[in-house]
């Protein structure tokens, strides 16, 4: 358990607390009132007793204040928070287990050097080339013998190891026996009443720490793990008192292995890694780094990577309602201006396109492809239905916007160099296997930075049109996807048969398992409008004022509740929608020479 949770298991029961700790107080509405943690008659140490703030106290009178195990460590323990920590412990009945199968192997002490304080060439070293103060030398109880150093690591006054160096760079401490008992260098210099400690790989960076300002332990046989690490058993108890653990290691392959050892062992939640500017704290000083608090306030826990805090969405939030122009560029508009602020592509989602055989599912979803590449967007298609060459010849159409008759050659050829760097096919006419799919997009994504996919279709994915737990699996992973690589995925789908091709389809029409619509983010039925064409076969203008084909928007999971109906107008020529009957389609590559031959 950490200290905290100690303590407010105590606040839990603050009032019981207060009268076993300060027996001598009185209460006074909703406090304990004392004259000071003596324990004598006054007022002058309020404990709150109830609400929120159970457990905290203050002694206005010495500018003194914490929570209960700061006060039983003030009364009881002479200020040692460790020793509030294991008495507090008993008093609430808690008992760490017991492991009878483990017998902890037998330690012998350490030969003790005859030794001095520093001076000589050792005092030089560690003053002048170590920038190291007698203060802190002192609080370590560094000591000289002859040419080495002399470091001694002290666990609550017992002298458990002792090391050595030469007082020269490069030079490795080592230990002056074997068979020392592991532990940590540097109780001694970190205050009985701290309950913040910093933890790195070095007896000198130990030090430099403290001259920093932040009381510091040194793991003793440096980075790595495995056995490397074996003091954490026994000093797993003594770092109980601390509420934060910063972990200082050096940045190199062995200082990353101990952090992933010590952290879970210690506990993610409590431990914060410290990234310095240099590669150890002793290079920050003598590089004349004058404050290292940038660095310990920017420092992390180590939750596991999925986890994030709320507030660190912030700059996320403020995009999602002012969008800026980075935010504004993830986004797809789609190329017909009645969408803007209707309809929208947005990164991290799943698309799916869905209507009868024939309604130009593939149509619209090619023309928002070409509109998103001219908004500076990447695009893999998978059109498993159609060679890549029938597919490219109607997105070339799209692109050049011929409405005379074909594009010339110069000027597919200039479409085709337009689309060199913007568009990428998967090759795959017939049943792609998920996997292969999966992975391909996976590599385009990474290597290419293509954002805009489309998977068409559902039904040519690699499984049985009736295998409903494979289609779902499949999209699933397609969401994994687009979470995982912030792009967007249009995923092309049928409808069931209906009465009648003039039916307006909705998303209970979709073809196969409810999940592909539960779980995409975005719905569009695309229905095209066959009661116009019919009338005008037989002559009939009727239906000549409506669309050629609508798009009914059935869940748009981000558009705030948005669920338009979008009418559009097919230019034959060009293969393009366009918002109104007559309106010029748009041109998408410029070309000086002819546009187009005329047979």
């Amino acid at each position: 358990m950490t200290v905290s949770e100690i303590a407010r298991l105590l606040g839990e029961q603050a009032d019981t607390v207060a009268r076993h700790l300060l027996p001598n107080g009185k209460r006074d509405g909703q406090e304990w009132r004392v004259g000071s943690t003596g324990g004598e008659a006054g007022a002058s140490l309020g404990v709150h007793l109830t609400g929120t703030k159970a457990g905290v106290w203050a002694d206005f009178a010495a500018g003194e204040a914490g929570d209960l195990i700061d006060l039983w460590a003030r009364v009881r323990c002479n200020g040692h928070v460790g020793k509030a920590v294991t008495e507090a412990k008993q008093w609430l009945g808690i008992r760490d287990p017991e492991f009878h199968g483990h017998a902890s192997r037998s330690y012998k002490p350490p030969v003790v050097p005859k030794c001095t304080k520093p001076r000589g060439p050792v005092h030089h070293y560690l003053t002048g080339k170590r920038y190291l103060t007698e203060d802190t030398l002192a609080a370590y109880q560094i000591g000289t013998a002859g040419a080495a150093i002399v470091f001694p690591f002290l666990v609550d006054g017992e002298l458990v190891m002792v090391k050595v160096r030469e007082a020269s760079d490069g030079a490795k401490p080592k230990p002056t026996s074997a068979e020392q008992r592991p532990c940590l260098f540097g109780w001694q210099a970190i205050p009985d009443n701290a309950r913040t400690v910093t933890i790195c790989e070095g007896e000198i960076d130990a030090m430099t720490l403290y001259q920093y300002g932040y009381p510091a332990l040194s793991v003793p046989f440096g980075g790595g793990k495995g056995a490397k690490q074996q003091w954490l058993e026994h000093e797993y108890h003594r770092l109980e008192r601390f509420d934060r653990i910063y972990l200082c290691f050096d940045n190199d392959k062995a200082g990353h292995e101990a952090l992933e050892e010590v952290a879970p062992r210690l506990g993610r939640h409590r431990c914060y890694r410290v990234v310095l500017p240099r590669k150890d704290a002793n290079e920050c000083l003598t590089a004349g780094v004058q404050s290292l608090a940038p660095y310990f306030d920017d420092a992390r826990t180590f939750d596991p990577v999925q986890l994030r805090s709320a507030a660190e969405f912030v700059d996320e939030v403020i995009g999602e309602f002012w969008p800026g122009e980075e935010q504004a560029h993830r986004r797809i508009c789609l190329p017909w201006d009645k969408a803007h602020g209707e309809l929208e592509l947005r990164e991290a989602e799943l698309s799916v396109f869905f209507g009868i055989n024939g309604h130009g599912k593939s149509q619209v979803a090619n023309n928002i492809c070409v509109d998103a590449m001219a908004q500076g967007h990447r695009a893999c298609i998978a059109s498993m239905e159609i060679k890549p060459q029938k597919m490219l010849k109607q997105i070339t159409r799209q692109a050049a916007a011929v409405t005379g008759s074909i594009p010339s050659i110069p000027y597919i050829r200039a479409v085709m160099d337009w689309l060199g760097d913007k568009l990428w096919i998967f090759e795959c006419v017939g049943t792609a296997k998920a996997d292969e799919l999966l992975e391909v997009m996976d590599y385009a994504c990474k290597r290419y930075g293509v954002n805009l996919f489309v998977i068409d279709s559902l039904m040519k994915c690699g499984f049985a049109e009736d295998d409903y737990n494979a289609a779902k699996l499949f999209v699933e992973r397609l969401c994994d996807f687009k979470n995982a690589n912030n792009c967007h995925v249009i995923l092309v789908a049928h409808s069931r048969k209906v009465e009648s091709e003039s039916s307006r389809v909705g998303k209970m029409d979709l073809k196969g398992t409810g999940a592909v619509a539960d779980l995409c983010d975005t719905l569009v039925a695309v229905v095209r409008n066959k009661r116009k064409e019919e009338a005008r076969k037989s002559g009939s203008t009727d239906y000549d004022n409506q669309p050629d084909t609508f798009l009914y928007c059935d869940k748009q999971r981000n558009g705030d509740g948005k669920e338009p109906r979008i009418g559009l107008w097919l230019n034959h020529a060009t293969m393009q929608f366009v918002n109104y009957e007559g309106q010029r389609p748009k041109q998408y590559v410029d070309w000086s020479g002819d546009v187009e031959i005329v047979r």
